[in-house]
C-alpha cells in the first residue's frame, strides 16, 4: 500500500492490475483528453477576452468546434479530435460496464459507473457533431438545450423531470468543487517520477479548473431549476448560456472563471500525458 504524499499524490508509486487488451481504446482516449483540452481552451480564451474587453465571447462545446473548423487545417484537426472524443467515449462506457476503474459494486461506484457512462455517450455525441462539421452537413447546435428541455415539459410531470435533472446538474457541480478541494488526483494521474514542486504546482492548476468547470455546473443546474419553476424551456440552457450569466454579475466573475476553463484545459493535458487509463 502505498503511503499518502502531497495534495493526494501518493509517495510511491501505486500498483495497478492495467491489462492492456485494448491499446488502441489507450491511444484515442488520450487523443479525447488533448480534444477536450483545446475546446476547453477555446472556451476559456473567448470568455477572457469578453471579459476583458478585447473581442471574445460566451461559447459551448459545439460552439468551441465551429471555432475550430473555421482556423487553418481545421477540417483536419475536427477529425482527430472526433476520433479522439470517440475514443474517449469508449473508455468510458467500458469502464462503466467492466468497472476498469475499480469503483466497486456500493452505491457510490455504481453512481461513478453510471455517470461515466453518461460522460461517454455526452462525448460519443459529441464526436458525431465534429464529424457533421469536419464534412460541412453540421449545425451549431445552439438551442438543443431550450428544445430538449421543451420536449421534456411536454411530458406528464415534465415540469419534475426538469426540475429533477437541475437537481441532479447541481449535485455534480457540488461533486466538482468538493475534487477541486480534495484534489485526489493520485489515484488518477500518475506523477510519482516529478519533482514536488512541480506536483504543487499541477495540484493548484487542477483545483482551479475543475472548480471553474463546476462553478459553470451549477449555473447550468439553476438554469434548468428556474426552467422548471417558471414553466419555460427559454430560461434552459448550457455552457454557453453559464457564462453570459456570469457576464451579468460583473467582468471579473466572468473572467475568473475563464481563466480556470483555461486551467482546466491543462488539467485535461496532464491527463492525456499522466492518466491512469484502465480498460479491464
Amino acid at each position: 500500500m502505498a503511503q499518502p504524499g502531497v495534495g493526494g499524490f501518493p509517495a510511491q508509486p501505486v500498483e495497478m492490475a492495467v491489462q492492456d487488451v485494448a491499446p488502441w481504446i489507450v491511444m484515442l482516449a488520450r487523443i479525447g483528453f488533448v480534444a477536450k483540452a483545446l475546446l476547453y481552451a477555446t472556451i476559456g480564451i473567448l470568455a477572457a477576452k469578453a471579459a476583458l474587453g478585447s473581442g471574445g465571447k460566451a461559447t459551448d462545446l459545439g460552439g468551441a468546434l465551429r471555432e475550430v473548423v473555421r482556423a487553418p487545417g481545421g477540417d483536419v484537426m475536427l477529425y482527430v479530435i472526433a476520433l479522439g472524443l470517440i475514443g474517449y467515449a469508449v473508455w468510458r462506457v467500458v469502464d462503466a460496464i467492466n468497472d476498469a476503474e475499480g469503483r466497486g459494486h456500493h452505491l457510490k461506484g455504481i453512481l461513478k459507473r453510471i455517470g461515466s457512462a453518461v460522460r461517454g455517450l455526452a462525448h460519443g455525441a459529441l464526436a458525431f457533431a465534429a464529424f457533421k462539421l469536419a464534412t460541412g452537413s453540421g449545425d451549431d447546435g445552439g438551442g438543443r438545450s431550450k428544445e430538449a428541455a421543451a420536449r421534456a415539459m411536454e411530458l406528464p410531470g415534465g415540469d419534475w423531470l426538469v426540475w429533477l435533472a437541475g437537481g441532479g446538474v447541481l449535485i455534480y457541480a457540488g461533486y466538482q468543487l468538493y475534487r477541486a478541494y480534495a484534489a485526489k488526483l493520485g489515484r488518477q494521474l500518475d506523477l510519482t517520477d516529478l519533482a514536488s514542486g512541480i506536483r504543487h504546482w499541477i495540484i493548484g492548476v487542477s483545483r482551479a479548473g475543475i472548480a471553474a468547470r463546476g462553478i459553470v455546473f451549477g449555473f447550468i443546474g439553476v438554469l434548468l431549476i428556474r426552467t422548471s419553476n417558471q414553466h419555460d424551456p427559454g430560461q434552459a440552457g448550457g455552457i454557453r448560456e453559464s457564462l453570459e450569466m456570469l457576464a451579468g454579475m460583473g467582468r471579473w466573475p466572468l473572467a475568473v472563471v475563464a481563466f480556470g476553463l483555461v486551467a482546466y484545459a491543462i488539467y485535461e493535458l496532464l491527463n492525456a500525458r499522466y492518466r491512469r487509463i484502465r480498460v479491464t
